[in-house]
């Protein structure tokens, strides 16, 4: 009952939030990757330049990456670099077919080699689709509980995850 809860708070914060609040829209209207770029650029929020390595809506700065130096991303850059890279993790779980988004959105906050050796993966591999418990124990920041993180995969969950 408590998880319930928690998602419909969740959930009513999101979608007032966004645009599609003005319009009078339901997050599940929206495509599924829309839905998971709404629910990212909630949690992480638009990085600055004391943020580095962190980039945008959560990018990690990667080896040979280029950057302007003396400016943060516009909102619209890091929504444009948000999307590549979410576009590259669901890509990597193409195979997954309609658990792609919801595998591309924990790889692009935990990263993909966290993700392949997940619970979440393996029972995914075996068929086995009772993931919540495995999907939302992934919520620890430096080896502790985080709450906010629990109510974020919590989140993903509830909107991403299709039966």
């Amino acid at each position: 009952m408590r998880k319930l809860m928690l998602f419909f708070v969740a959930l009513l914060t999101l979608v007032a939030a966004t645009p599609a609040a003005n319009a009078k829209r339901s997050i599940m209207e929206l495509p599924p990757f829309e839905r998971a770029v709404l629910i990212i650029k909630k949690f992480e929020t638009l990085h600055q330049l004391k943020h580095r390595p962190y980039y945008g809506y959560g990018h990690r700065i990667l080896p040979g990456e280029r950057f302007p130096q003396h400016r943060p991303l516009t909102e619209s850059e890091a929504d444009a670099l948000l999307r590549k890279d979410l576009k590259k993790f669901c890509a990597m779980y193409s195979k997954y077919g309609k658990d792609s988004i919801l595998l591309g959105t924990l790889a692009y906050n935990i990263g993909p080699g966290a993700v392949n050796k997940s619970s979440v993966l393996k029972k995914l591999k075996s068929g086995n689709r009772d993931i919540f418990k495995s999907y939302t124990s992934h919520c620890r920041y430096k080896g502790k509980f985080h709450k906010q993180l629990h109510q974020r995969r919590i989140m993903e969950f509830m909107v991403l995850f299709q039966k």
